[in-house]
């Protein structure tokens, strides 16, 4: 039986980044991984992902080049070179995660692995110990009973980003990141598109005024959009599919080629052997400590499979922690108020801390200050004016409660709040700390004035 100081199950942006980080503490490290290394991020998620929605966005200046005093002439798209390249960009990220085991001496077992008493694992057959177990083995997408996925007429993000055509209609069943996102790429290369969400707001999860901003720019922009709606049963009989909605209208009948199910994901934590330990699980998602013990020792878990946010940079934050945790160094618990949100449709939308709505329930008394990128230069220049920054600020002390973006380039901006907010900056600090002009970065400085009654370009 082998035996390593540390075995990982899972190579996602948690599970490789814990083996390295591992790895570089000293400790023996394995990683068990069933598919391609990086896990549903690198391969079928984050990056792909954004591989596809840059080729949108070149195809749309493409299409919008007379904006900007150039001619192109009858621009077109061929979808699956666009999925080619997608996947190629995937295939590199994977291969570039390879190297970086080899690099740090970390052994990759390829199988299922399976968890056992006393410190084991099985992975397929084979047997290996360890004196700290780290369950890291992610999510997928997640199944609704009225909407089960066949993986062709009904599908999930997976096969979204890999379709052997393209669908010329499309329903989106959830408008999350996940959903807006495919349904900002699939409608900028003119598939027409309908998101139905369960909710009165799309992004739901955003400030109320994000949410409105994208619904605007959404149906600007030809995407359908059915709030407070849900789908009730389809039928997939036809050549296409059916779907009944439940409105407060009433029913409707849409008709598409393809359902996009994009209503959340399901932890993977079936068959992994958490019951022959005596692992405790609770909704869907394995019970650990501020520094990720699960009940008992010498288990842990990070990322989706844990109740923290299910985002790849939380995942790899969480597993990083928790080696260094086992490695005996002083460390913090995460601060889970202060995670970023990025969502990388067009318009992107950032986000960290509180919603205005959130700040008033939880008693603040607040100042909130909003910058539209219609008064930057920088935008204007760019050719992207929608959208905006929204800061909010505890009146009595000046803490910044909460920040919210959403325009071109803001998933690369919001990291100056989360910044600020880890150093307890001040609005008045904010304010005082140079902006360079022309960035569309100014627009952060500009909302905190507003804030504070100070803004000069409104």
């Amino acid at each position: 039986m082998s035996k390593y100081d540390i075995i990982v199950l899972g190579s996602g942006p948690g599970g490789y980044v814990t083996a390295i980080r591992a790895s570089q503490l000293g400790f023996k490290t394995a990683i068990v991984e069933k598919e391609n290394l990086g896990g549903v991020c690198l391969n079928w998620g984050c990056i792909p992902t954004k591989a596809l929605l840059k080729s949108a966005q070149v195809f749309e200046y493409l299409k919008h080049a007379e904006d900007y005093g150039l001619k192109v002439k009858d621009a077109t798209h061929d979808f699956d070179a666009v999925i080619k390249r997608s996947r190629g960009v995937a295939d590199g990220m994977s291969k570039g995660i390879e190297f970086l085991m080899k690099k740090n001496k970390i052994d990759v077992i390829k199988g299922y692995g399976k968890l056992k008493p006393g410190k084991k694992i099985d992975v397929e057959g084979t047997e290996y110990s360890a004196d700290h177990l780290i369950i890291a083995t992610g999510a997928r997408s997640r199944e609704l009973p009225s909407l089960p996925q066949d993986g062709k007429k009904v599908i999930g993000y997976r096969e979204a980003m890999s379709l052997p055509k393209q669908p010329k209609k499309m329903i989106v069943v959830g408008s999350g990141a996940i959903g807006v996102e495919f349904a900002y790429f699939y409608n900028s290369i003119g598939t027409e598109v309908t998101i139905v969400e369960y909710l009165p707001n799309v992004v739901p999860v955003e400030d109320e005024e994000v949410s409105k901003q994208l619904e605007r720019s959404f149906k600007k922009s030809g995407v359908k959009i059915m709030t407070s709606a849900e789908v009730t049963s389809i039928d997939t009989s036809g050549d296409g599919v059916k779907a009944t909605v439940k409105t407060k209208k009433g029913e409707e009948i849409l008709e598409a080629d393809i359902i996009l199910s994009a209503v959340g994901i399901k932890t993977n934590i079936e068959n992994i052997g958490l019951e022959d330990v005596g692992i405790v699980v609770d909704r869907d998602k394995i019970l650990v400590n501020d520094f990720y013990q699960t009940n008992i020792p010498g288990y842990y878990a990070i990322g989706d499979v844990t109740p923290g946010q299910a985002l790849a940079h939380v995942a790899s934050a969480e597993g990083i922690l928790c080696v260094e945790k086992i490695a005996g160094q002083h460390v913090e618990a995460l601060d889970y108020g202060n995670i970023p949100g990025c969502t990388y449709c067009s318009p992107e939308i950032a986000s960290v801390g509180l919603t205005e709505k959130q700040a008033k329930e939880k008693g603040f008394d607040i100042k909130v200050g909003k910058f539209p990128f219609s008064a930057s230069g920088k935008a204007s220049a760019g050719g992207n004016k929608d959208g905006f920054v929204k800061v909010i600020f505890d009146a009595k002390y000046g803490e910044w409660l909460g920040c919210h973006m959403i325009g071109a380039g803001v998933t690369d901006m919001i990291a100056e709040a989360v910044l600020g907010r880890k150093l307890e900056t001040t609005g008045h600090e904010v304010l005082k700390a140079v902006h360079p002009h022309p960035t569309m970065s100014e627009a952060v400085m500009e909302a905190v004035a507003d804030a504070y009654d100070e803004v000069i370009h409104l």
